[in-house]
């Protein structure tokens, strides 16, 4: 039993150093001898790279004292060629001091040289004064005046002389100026009338609205009145309805309601259906109607005349013109003629054209509401357009285009001009000549019936009427109270459109004679 147990322990003992050998060979010796190989692969490797770690520091070191050697030449270079440039601005320094040296020399010779001449031309200067004092003191003697005497007598007979020259020149001037400027302006507005060839502007304003029958009048007017009563409540114009055959008579001052009463009126005839409901409606459609029309008539004039940037209120006044008349000219239409013509004077004047042509198109601007404000249309023309932030200048022709202000610029005076050509040319307005010398016969006849006057004379197409005095019989308290007596007559006895300008003028001459 125990030499069994014995003998299993010896073959277990051997089995496992067996076990153990093997292992050894397979496993240990092998990764020994790999371990081993690859220290002595690392050894080589460390060699061969520190060989060539040297190699390169080699290499390195020897650019390095290349690019020195390189450096340090570049440097004596520019150091040698820095050494010549010093020298050659030593040497040219050199040169400029020796330059200067020589200058100052000349200068100190030249200097004591102007010393000795002005030494002499004092002494030269002194003895001539002397001279000059010793034959003024001769002439003295011989003429009996002194120099202050001479010498302001021969400067009044140079100024005497120079006077009536300057006078036969400036007189010369001023003839040849008239002649040349009367031709050239005949010929300016001849030019600007012929370039403006316009259509003609008067227009009949329509007050008048035809009925299909006279039992149409019964129902305008409605039970009681009610429909003409609402008619004119809403558009703030009377209706006339009288024994005229099939017609009723729109009456109005302002010439807007006007229209849109006739259109809201003819609008009512053809629906048939009049009722103050069916009456208001139509008004409204009128009214929004009339706008269009004023709106498109504005801006057919803007683009007719080429002004742009208008205020959008100035531009509804002026749409407002279409339907304003004067001696029953269109406004409007007279306003876009003024705006051409001023424009084709200021080009041929060399003056500023679109200033002219605004000025024009916007200078009775005032009457589209001179029925509602009191003033002449010119003045109240001039406050709307300072309202609109117009130029000054445009302000000011406005204002100027009936001498309500003294025109001061060239195209105040163009657009001035413009405004009586349109207006006064045949076909412009309706007003015959026999009318307007009637007109103006009564008021020269109005002022002529007061006391103590002269002479009255209607100018500015009777716009203004001037009454000259005699100064023995009207003091100037009195020509105060005959210009108020004369427009309140004028106004009691005469029918005018705007408004006219009483200007008494009183005048104190004194006569004598020599004998």
């Amino acid at each position: 039993m125990i030499d069994n147990i014995i003998i299993s322990i010896v073959c277990g003992v051997t089995l496992a150093a067996l076990l153990i050998l093997w292992a050894y060979n397979a496993y240990v010796r092998p990764a020994r001898a790999r371990s081993e190989k690859q220290q002595t692969e690392a050894k080589a490797a460390k060699e061969l790279f520190e060989k060539e770690i040297e190699t390169k520091r080699k290499e390195i070191l020897l650019e390095a004292k290349d690019e020195a050697h390189k450096i340090r030449a570049q440097i004596e270079r520019e150091n040698k060629e820095n050494r010549a440039d010093i020298q050659r601005l030593e040497r040219r320094l050199a040169q400029k001091e020796e330059t200067l040296d020589r200058r100052l020399d000349n200068l100190d010779q030249k200097e004591k040289t102007i010393v000795s001449r002005e030494e002499e031309a004092k002494a030269i200067r002194e003895e001539l004064e002397n001279l000059a004092r010793q034959e003024r003191e001769k002439l003295q003697q011989v003429s009996g005046m002194t120099a202050d005497q001479a010498k302001e007598m021969l400067l009044h007979a140079v100024e005497r002389e120079s006077e009536r020259e300057a006078a036969k020149i400036i007189r010369e001037y001023e003839e040849r100026a008239k002649d040349e400027g009367d031709r050239k302006a005949r010929d300016i507005v001849t030019m600007a009338i012929q370039r403006c060839a316009v259509d003609q502007a008067a227009e009949t304003t329509v007050s008048v609205v035809p009925l299909p029958g006279d039992d149409m009048k019964g129902r305008i007017i409605g039970r009681e009145g009610r429909n003409i009563r609402a008619f004119e409540t809403l558009t703030g114009v009377d209706l006339i309805i009288d024994d005229t055959p099939e017609a009723v008579v729109i009456s109005g001052f302002d010439p807007v309601r006007r229209e849109v009463a006739r259109l809201a009126l003819s609008n009512l005839i053809l629906d048939g259906r009049i009722h103050p409901g069916r009456i208001e409606e139509m008004i409204v459609k009128a009214q929004a109607e009339i706008e269009n029309k004023m709106k498109e008539a504005a801006d057919q004039a803007v683009f007719e005349t080429g002004v742009t940037g208008l205020d959008p209120e100035g531009l509804k006044l002026l749409g407002r013109l279409k339907y304003r008349t004067s001696y029953g000219q269109n406004v409007l239409d007279h306003s876009i003629e003024v705006s051409h013509l001023a424009g084709a004077m200021a080009a041929e004047l060399g003056v500023n054209v679109p200033l002219a042509k605004r000025a024009g198109l916007l200078h009775d601007i005032g009457k589209a509401v001179d029925f509602e404000v009191e003033g002449p249309h010119a003045v109240i023309g001039m406050d709307l357009l300072k309202k609109f932030h117009e130029p000054s200048e445009v302000v000011h022709a406005a204002g100027a285009h009936h001498n309500d202000v003294e025109p001061h610029s060239i195209e105040a005076v163009l657009v001035l001009s413009a405004d009586a050509i349109s207006a006064s040319r045949p076909g412009a307005r309706r007003e015959t000549l026999e009318t307007y010398v009637k007109r103006l016969t009564k008021l020269e006849a109005i002022a002529d019936s007061f006391d103590g006057v002269e002479k009255t004379y209607a100018v500015q197409a009777g716009r203004e009427i001037r009454v000259m005095v005699r100064p023995t019989e009207i003091d100037d308290l009195a020509a105060v109270k005959l210009a108020r007596d004369t427009a309140k007559r004028i106004e009691e006895e005469m029918e005018y459109p705007g408004q006219i300008k009483v200007t008494v003028i009183r005048e104190t001459r004194a006569v004598d004679y020599a004998k």
